[in-house]
């Protein structure tokens, strides 16, 4: 099962955050169709949060087709968002990034800086592909 958590720093709403981190989980396979998520008063007790946030991502995740809540048992996720292949093939990649990150930590990067760096690159290289492609 999931367990959500907040970053007060990142400028995103809560309710985002949450449906950001059940997409997240649906693409690496780690939530997968007919997964049952946390109860609004579970994730509520777990993240310090007002109960309609929780709700309101609930909703939206049920709005696009990701779940679908079943009166009395839950919310049940009802399809997946990656591929088998996909899946496949973030275990190796996986083990790359923590190699990286290892060496981030050694050259004495923080959490932040890391972060950074990383989303700076990852932008810079998705420009650069879409570059090419146009």
């Amino acid at each position: 099962m999931i367990e959500f958590h907040l970053d007060a720093r990142s400028g995103v709403a809560p309710y985002m955050q949450l449906i950001q981190q059940v997409r997240h989980a649906m693409r690496l396979g780690l939530l997968k169709e007919g997964d049952k998520l946390p109860t609004v008063k579970d994730v509520v007790a777990r993240v310090a949060i007002n109960p309609n946030t929780v709700l309101k991502a609930y909703r939206e995740l049920e709005y696009e087709g990701l779940v679908q809540p079943r009166p009395g048992l839950g919310t049940f996720v009802t399809r997946t968002l990656g591929g088998e292949a996909e899946v496949a093939a973030h275990e190796p990649l996986r083990r790359d990034l923590e190699g990286w990150l290892a060496k981030a930590r050694d050259a004495g990067l923080g959490d932040e800086s890391i972060e950074a760096l990383f989303a700076n690159t990852f932008r810079r290289f998705s420009a650069a592909r879409a570059g090419r492609r146009g």
